[in-house]
Parts: C-alpha cells; sequence; structure tokens
C-alpha cells in the first residue's frame, strides 16, 4: 500500500511526491512538510511565511486537533509563519496539485503497479511541466486516531 502526498511549489512548478507505506494521517503530511523545508529552504533564505493551500482531506482539516498542534509546532520549529487557506467543497479543479495527480494517473494509465518499487520508478519517470518530480519513499507507520486531550 502506498499512500500519496504531494507538494507543488507554485513559484518555480516542481513537483514533490512523498510515499507513504503507512496511512495518510496528519503527522504523515506535516513531517513531509517538514522535510521538504530541508531539502529546500536555502532556495529561500528570505522567506518568512509559508502560504499552503489545501482541500478539506481528513488529515489536514482545520478542525483536526492533531494536525493543527504539529503544524504550530513545524511554524516555530523552522521560525516561519504557516497560512493555511482551504479550497471549498467540490473546489479541487481549481486546485493544482489535483492536476499532478491527473498527470500521473495518466502516465501509468493501464500500468502494473505490483511492487513498491515498481509505483516509485513509475512515478519517478512522469512528467510535470517537462520536470521530473522529485519522489521520496517515507518509511515508518503513521497511526490513524490521533487526537489531543481537551486541556492541550
Amino acid at each position: 500500500m502506498l499512500v500519496p502526498f504531494g507538494i507543488l511549489n507554485l513559484d518555480n512548478d516542481e513537483l514533490s511526491i512523498y510515499l507513504g507505506q503507512s496511512a495518510e494521517t496528519s503527522d504523515f503530511i506535516v513531517d513531509c512538510l517538514e522535510w521538504w523545508w530541508q531539502d529546500n529552504q536555502a532556495l529561500y533564505p528570505d522567506v518568512e511565511e509559508w502560504v499552503i493551500n489545501l482541500d478539506g482531506g481528513l488529515a489536514t482539516r482545520s478542525d483536526r486537533t492533531q494536525f493543527i498542534k504539529r503544524m504550530v509546532e513545524l511554524s516555530k520549529t523552522i521560525g516561519l509563519t504557516i497560512r493555511l487557506i482551504y479550497y471549498p467543497p467540490y473546489h479541487s479543479k481549481y486546485n493544482a496539485i489535483e492536476r499532478c495527480w491527473a498527470a500521473l494517473e495518466h502516465y501509468w494509465n493501464g500500468a502494473i503497479l505490483d511492487s513498491v518499487e515498481t509505483a516509485v520508478q513509475w512515478a519517478t519517470h512522469m512528467s510535470w511541466k517537462a520536470m521530473a518530480p522529485v519522489v521520496y519513499l517515507v518509511d515508518g507507520i503513521y497511526e490513524k486516531g490521533i487526537k489531543l486531550l481537551t486541556e492541550e
């Protein structure tokens, strides 16, 4: 099983695809964002704020206490303000990352993805705006259902 998470940098159209082998959780997504920043922060020495466009997915909803807690922690860790912007329900056609997923699905249409290695190889060789994506295979188990206590 692979769980995809994508980061499309609208500044340069670079696509990063993270393929987890566990579950799509708030922790998985925030970890991917943190790894992306570790790999790319040198390119943006003057950035003071991230603006992240999100859909209403279960792991990133604004009422997910674990997601918001982890995003606040990430903001403090990397020293940036993080602004979350949510697309309204049923408006995925305006979300640029959805077009990336469509391109990937079109690229591997009909391919037999019978192993993790095969799926990663196909994802690595697709093209988005004439560039290959950066693809990461994420190890580790992410538990579902983590919630904060009311006091937290």
